[in-house]
């Protein structure tokens, strides 16, 4: 079967045309579009069907927020998406939307042995919960829960919950980014814009230490990708900070999600971010602060921990709904 895919976020709109049947699928047409250059999912996706020779029946989108009524407003666009008249424009009556991270729930039993990172072993049970999260443009998060034959994927807007400081220099921050935004969610903090909201703080605290080398290069490049790539070089001790508290917040969010779930059957980290800083996930700070929950230290020591490192897993995830559906 033919189906038409959608991974959709605040940053990048991804769409494939799949073949599926049961456990095969394979990608015959893949594009990738800057989601804030156009006004809606509609005129990108008619885009995309233009260069495709057998037009679809059914397709299913992922798209960052909340699903009510068959319609969504998207988290971190000026978007609201309808199923239905999505479907009627893009010629295809068949259309359904998800939250983007129940995508990744219904990719994950697609996933290779060479698509993911696993940060901790742990002691999987094969039936347990499991638990998503994933930092990006925005922090989404979910979970799976067995139902005798298979797992259910439960959509979740946990990223949006207060952000919680554990410490004197995370409540710093907190301060920090309350002046400028009121509310301060977990998404404030663990995303792009987030790991940029970090830096600045630091750099607040000591302004003498921000290298005029990457004051520059965050004018002209993507802030949070700059900041990436000196602090994982190494070569700015300011960025590597900024890097670190980053993993170590992550870490104690994942760690939360995992005890709200009791997510024995792993938590897996979706998103954009984490296979781009792999590096630093894995030097210790984030499983430190993933485990460091009082009494469950021995509980969150047996989670298996994962690292999703195959970008398509939202699109396996969507394409596996759409054929179910159909």
């Amino acid at each position: 079967m033919i189906v038409l895919a959608g991974d959709v976020g605040g940053t990048n709109a991804r769409l494939a045309v799949v073949s599926i049947d049961g456990a095969s699928l394979s990608f015959l047409r893949e594009e990738r579009y800057p989601s804030r250059d156009y006004p809606g999912l509609a005129p990108i996706v008619q885009h995309f069907l233009q260069g495709v020779e057998e037009h679809p029946l059914h397709a299913c989108f992922g798209i960052a927020g909340p699903i009510v009524n068959d319609e969504c407003r998207a988290s971190n666009l000026p978007w609201t998406i309808n199923a239905a008249a999505l479907g009627a424009a893009i010629q295809v009556p068949g259309t359904t939307l998800i939250n983007d991270f129940a995508a990744v729930g219904h990719g994950i039993e697609r996933l290779q042995v060479g698509d993911v990172v696993t940060l901790q072993e742990g002691d999987r049970v094969s039936t347990g919960p499991i638990g998503l999260i994933g930092a990006g443009t925005g922090l989404g998060e979910g979970f799976l829960t067995w139902q005798g034959q298979h797992y259910q994927v439960n959509s979740s807007e946990g990223g949006h919950q207060t952000f919680a400081a554990r410490d004197d220099l995370e409540w710093g921050l907190s301060k920090f980014l309350h002046a400028q935004f009121g509310h301060v969610s977990s998404e404030r903090v663990l995303s792009g814009s987030g790991l940029v909201q970090i830096y600045r703080y630091l750099v607040s605290l000591e302004p003498s230490t921000e290298q005029p080398a990457v004051h520059d290069a965050m004018k002209t490049e993507d802030p949070a990708a700059v900041i990436s790539r000196f602090g994982l070089a190494g070569t700015d001790g300011l960025s590597g900070r900024a890097l670190d508290l980053f993993a170590s917040m992550y870490g104690a969010q994942a760690g939360d999600l995992a005890l709200m779930v009791v997510s024995t059957g792993g938590i897996y980290l979706a998103g954009g971010i984490a296979p781009r800083i792999v590096s630093k996930l894995s030097q210790g700070g984030f499983i430190s602060a993933f485990r460091d929950k009082g009494r469950f230290v021995d509980f969150l020591s047996r989670v298996p921990v994962h690292i999703i490192t195959n970008a398509k897993v939202g699109l396996m995830g969507a394409a596996a709904v759409a054929h179910r559906l159909a």
